[in-house]
């Protein structure tokens, strides 16, 4: 186990899947953490498995839209409130957003993509800086990119720019803060079995997680490990880094999602608006049917 003990953690969208699991990894490694996230159900079953786990006291959940920037300078308000200090914060919180091909792309998804996964880690970035460097001793901000990111055939290309976007915001704001001693690190995974990738059906996306090359299924625990190593002292030298996380997927070539018309992002269009608790919409290009 890393040694986290002493640290005071953030973790949006911290409900569900890749953010429960870090949630649960900083709280056994010794951190008080704040879980935000925008599903008040999904936040009061984390906070439940904490308090079986009996972290009831280091744990606390606020509710956050983190594309609105009073609503990520009251979390981090809240969490100096809470526990006195910020030292970690984990920009996870995520979308799949906007599919279909570009030419089906509205305008409202497209920005509704990079809302949540861009402009909320700028805000994230702003305000978790503040706070550290107010409190002195460093930090360290880390980021949820994704494979999609740095190459084609990843995602759809709104989630992949979007992603794209967020590795370079990680290597350009860690020289801007490393004389604070505060680290800014990205991980980028592959298939990893959450419900934003599965929607609760995960034997249907078998064929996804058979694309890489190593032989076990990618779930949350496999980011929580590599998240607490990047936050650790085990990990001070390390700064304006992205880690793939992927089962070596992206070391031999990626098509997740098939090739040419076999691609569903060129079947449907709509929007992906992942564990939100906000309805996902699909419209069949060939029919015209439209469904939640």
């Amino acid at each position: 186990m890393t040694d986290l003990r002493g640290k005071v953690a953030i973790v949006t969208g911290g409900a569900s899947g890749m953010g429960r699991a870090t949630v649960m990894r900083f709280l056994a490694d010794g951190a008080k953490v704040v879980v935000a996230d925008l599903n008040d159900k999904n936040g009061a079953e984390t906070l439940a498995v904490a308090e079986e786990q009996g972290h009831a006291e280091d744990i606390a959940f606020v509710r956050c839209d983190v594309a609105h920037e009073a609503d990520v300078a009251n979390l981090v308000a809240e969490a100096e409130k809470r526990f006195g200090r910020l030292d970690v914060v984990y920009l996870n919180a995520g979308v799949g957003g906007a599919f279909g091909p570009i030419a089906e792309t509205s305008v409202e998804d497209w920005d509704y993509t990079f809302d949540v996964l861009t402009r909320s880690v700028f805000l994230g970035m702003k305000h978790a800086s503040i706070a550290m460097k107010k409190h002195g001793g460093g930090g360290v901000i880390l980021v949820t990119a994704s494979i999609a990111g740095m190459v084609g055939g990843g995602g759809s290309h709104a989630y992949s720019a979007a992603k794209a976007a967020v590795i370079s915001l990680i290597e350009n704001v860690a020289t801007e803060l490393a004389f604070d001693r505060i680290r800014v690190v990205g991980i980028a995974p592959g298939v990893i079995s959450t419900p934003l990738v599965h929607r609760g059906r995960p034997e249907k996306f078998e064929k996804q997680f058979r694309h890489q090359p190593w032989p076990d299924r990618g779930e949350p625990e496999v980011i929580a490990d590599v998240a607490a190593f990047l936050c650790s002292d085990g990990a001070r030298f390390i700064t304006g880094e992205t880690i793939k996380v992927d089962g070596g997927l992206l070391a031999q070539g990626i098509a997740i999602w098939g090739t040419g018309k076999d691609n569903p992002f060129l079947r449907t269009a709509g929007v992906n608006r992942g564990t939100t608790g906000e309805a996902m919409v699909v419209r069949n290009l060939a029919s015209g049917e439209q469904k939640p």
